[in-house]
């Protein structure tokens, strides 16, 4: 196990009351729940850094990621978008070497993967080129929102790439802020809803939420998306990124999330990613890096 994430672990199950001060020496603990790896904006192009986004730094922070989540044996991991960047003068074919070049150290993971697709995602390529070079276990390659079931849990990720007119973000022809969940996957997004039964998280690189700040990072239509998620009662927590800040609301119930993003801050120890554990009554999140510790009541 990585040394970091075991003391920051112990500490944090310690403080919650999970396991007894005597730990070490008694060697008990409790039993685990469902687990999965969860980290954002990685941003990778090997370029030089500009402010305080390290772009060639994640390419090592992502092999450090997989590691700790190979060693730790998650059920899988989720990257929730700007997995990629570009050059300053950025062409199709650079781009595309640096999304295969980071595919290729989370692809060294033991397990399912999946991508949610962020606005630098299609940056100076299309859609359907970055989803042609990923993995999103056991989905078809075409597919930018799916849902899939595992540990009893029901995961959805959704795709807010669209404008107001529900036209494609392509190739960096958008303002990245006006995001929209479109008609046709709004209909999906209910439909899949009405039909599962199973407790639920969603995914999100687009916040569904506002936040006060000088730019917008929310869909546009985010008040419906969250009426809708209300509406079935099964969503107990939404994982988003975009923002690249620890921000936590709690609205009509349900858990929304933000993390940091990993490309942020350059110098060896930097990074940011989650170890997220489900129980029948807690979302456990242990935070590597900038990621906050937190402990998210649901009671199922």
């Amino acid at each position: 196990m990585n040394r970091r994430l075991f003391i920051r672990r112990l500490s944090l199950l310690m403080a919650l009351g999970f396991i007894e001060p005597n730990f070490l020496k008694a060697g008990k603990s409790k039993a685990r729940g469902f687990r999965f790896g969860l980290l954002t904006d990685t941003h990778y192009a090997d370029r030089e850094a500009v402010g305080n986004r390290c772009y060639r730094a994640s390419l090592q922070r992502m092999e450090d990621f997989v590691q700790s989540m190979n060693q730790e044996e998650v059920n899988f991991v989720m990257h929730l978008g700007d997995f990629k960047d570009e050059a300053p003068e950025p062409t199709v074919a650079s781009t595309l070497n640096y999304l295969r070049t980071l595919e290729a150290a989370y692809g060294k993971f033991h397990g399912p993967r999946y991508h949610a697709v962020g606005n630098h995602d299609v940056d100076s390529i299309s859609k359907a080129q970055f989803l042609a070079a990923v993995e999103n276990t056991g989905i078809p390659k075409y597919k930018s929102y799916y849902s899939f079931d595992s540990g009893g849990w029901h995961f959805i990720v959704l795709d807010g790439n669209y404008d107001r007119e529900g036209k494609d973000h392509h190739k960096g022809d958008f303002d990245w802020q006006d995001v929209n969940l479109p008609a046709p996957e709004f209909v999906w997004l209910m439909n899949d809803l009405k039909e599962n039964h199973l407790p639920t998280i969603i995914f999100s690189h687009h916040l569904l939420h506002e936040v006060q700040h000088q730019y917008q990072y929310h869909l546009n239509n985010a008040a419906e998306v969250r009426h809708l998620l209300e509406k079935f009662g099964n969503v107990k927590a939404v994982f988003q990124g975009h923002l690249h800040q620890n921000v936590y609301q709690q609205i009509n119930g349900i858990h929304y999330l933000t993390l940091p993003g990993m490309v942020d801050e350059c110098g060896k120890e930097k990074t940011s990613y989650a170890l997220v554990e489900l129980t029948d009554d807690k979302i456990v999140i242990e935070g590597v890096g900038h990621q906050q510790a937190r402990v998210l009541d649901i009671g199922i």
